[in-house]
């Protein structure tokens, strides 16, 4: 904006005052003192500047220019957005007080947002607009443009762009300074509250423990059973009976009662390690000679070393210990067979085949916090998409949020306060991450039909690998169904 008032953004006027700076087509003779003292006559030809010399002589002019004007012209269209808004908001607020320029002040600012659209539409030489105006920001101005010049449209939309708008954003500021300051209390709280090393904690000598034929993992789980045990079986967290349901569920059957052999596995799940113990029954009335257990993998799993073969009397029970390595979040599959001599058999050996063990995502993921910043940058950076439809029973729209936040470990972004009411549409942003860093991004968007009463939309998931993204989704399909599933 000019010091007198008038708008000069028309791309057109700049131009001309670029190229005016620009030289004409020809030749210059100048005259150069030589090295031995003669004087020397010096021609300089050159062609016409084209259209890429008009745009850099115009960059030229748009750099010496005011700020706001430079950045302006250089196609910062957020930036036109929010002076074209400022500016409604100044002349409503000047209508209001009933000054005569107001009439003058709300054609000055329709000028300025005429310009500003016609700045991307403008005749300007190749390489001189970067880009077009985006959608979001011609909407706004405009919506600016329509309040201006329609005197029943500002009368209602006053109130709002004066007042709401206002309260809303100081609204959504309290709210993050309030999770900002709570998430910094409970982390000084988890500092101070947690010591590192308890005066009474059991000294393990571990050196003097028989550790034949156990792994460093196996190791460590040993001293902290008997820890546990010394202190009467009593659970880190407080829940007692709830930890041993929840150990519980680890457990996997892998055969069924009626083999010879019954055979049931407990997982340990140690981030890069799972721990697998296979409990094993002798349930026929013959010696089984050389049992031996066969694992396979499937996915980022590696078998690092295969439990020894074992000879189980009628009715004896033994435990067979195999680790597994994991390299990535993804669901994998353990899947093998039991394999042992008999006396009655023939000179084959006798063959049980297991059940497949699936390996749990939620144990590697978990919730994580993320600014709106970077996860629309690794929303359009990620490539690994995973788009699943929403089909459930579950009535309403903040109950299938909740319900999906709680079963995939994830931490819902957006904010209380956007979530509120019951309008049915509902659009949520949802966050975690691995142990192994390994990014998950998940948008909900779902919709309440009127005539059914059902949940329709898709929830999206986008990673950098395709491991995370499908095995989520499936988790999410598994889970959608009702709030028991």
């Amino acid at each position: 904006v000019a010091e007198d008032g008038v708008a000069h953004l028309d791309l057109a006027e700049d131009l001309a005052a670029a190229a005016s700076h620009g030289l004409a087509a020809g030749a210059k003779a100048t005259s150069r003192v030589l090295s031995d003292g003669t004087y020397a006559t010096q021609v300089t030809s050159f062609d016409a500047p084209g259209p890429a010399s008009h745009a850099a002589g115009a960059k030229a002019g748009f750099q010496s220019s005011p700020n706001i004007r430079a950045l302006l012209l250089s196609c910062d269209y957020f930036l036109g957005t929010v002076v074209a808004s400022t500016y409604t908001k100044l002349v409503l607020k000047l209508m209001r007080l009933g000054d005569p320029e107001a009439n003058r002040a709300c054609a000055e600012a329709m000028l300025y947002i005429v310009s500003l659209l016609r700045l991307s539409s403008s005749r300007a030489p190749p390489g001189l607009v970067a880009h077009p105006l985006d959608a979001d920001s011609c909407k706004m101005l405009n919506m600016c443009l329509g309040v201006l010049s329609d005197p029943e449209s500002r009368e209602t939309v006053a109130g709002t762009l004066l007042s709401a708008c206002g309260e809303a954003f100081s609204e959504l500021v309290r709210e993050k300074s309030a999770a900002d300051s709570s998430e910094a209390l409970a982390g000084d709280k988890k500092k101070d509250g947690v010591a590192a090393v308890q005066a009474d904690d059991l000294i393990d000598f571990s050196h003097l423990k028989n550790t034949s034929g156990m792994s460093q993992i196996e190791i460590e789980d040993s001293a902290q059973s008997d820890l546990q045990r010394a202190a009467g079986g009593a659970a880190e967290d407080g829940r007692g009976s709830g930890l041993s349901a929840n150990l519980l569920n680890k457990v996997v059957q892998l055969t069924g009662f009626s083999d010879p052999v019954y055979a049931e596995a407990f997982l340990t799940v140690h981030q890069y390690d799972i721990g697998l113990d296979v409990s094993v029954t002798n349930r026929s009335s013959e010696t089984l000679q050389n049992l031996s257990l066969e694992l396979a993998t499937m996915g980022d799993l590696k078998l690092v070393e295969r439990p020894a073969s074992v000879t189980l009397a009628p009715g004896a029970e033994s435990t067979l210990r195999a680790n597994i390595k994991v390299s990535s979040t993804e669901t994998g599959v353990i899947f093998g067979n039991i394999l042992y001599d008999s006396a009655s058999a023939s000179l084959d050996r006798t063959v049980v085949v297991l059940n497949d063990i699936h390996i749990d995502i939620m144990d590697y993921i978990a919730p994580a916090q993320c600014s709106d910043n970077a996860f629309r940058s690794m929303w359009a950076e990620f490539e690994w998409e995973n788009k699943v439809v929403v089909n459930t029973t579950i009535p309403d729209t903040a109950s299938f949020l909740r319900h999906i936040v709680e079963t995939t470990n994830m931490k819902c972004l957006t904010p209380v306060s956007a979530l509120e009411g019951d309008c049915g549409y509902l659009a949520a942003n949802l966050y975690t991450r691995s142990v192994f860093g390994e990014d998950a991004l998940v948008n909900i968007s779902i919709e309440k039909q009127q005539k059914e009463g059902k949940l329709c939309g898709y929830v999206r998931i986008r990673s950098k690998t395709q491991g995370i993204a499908l095995s989520l989704g499936d988790k999410i399909t598994l889970k959608q169904k009702s709030l028991e599933a």
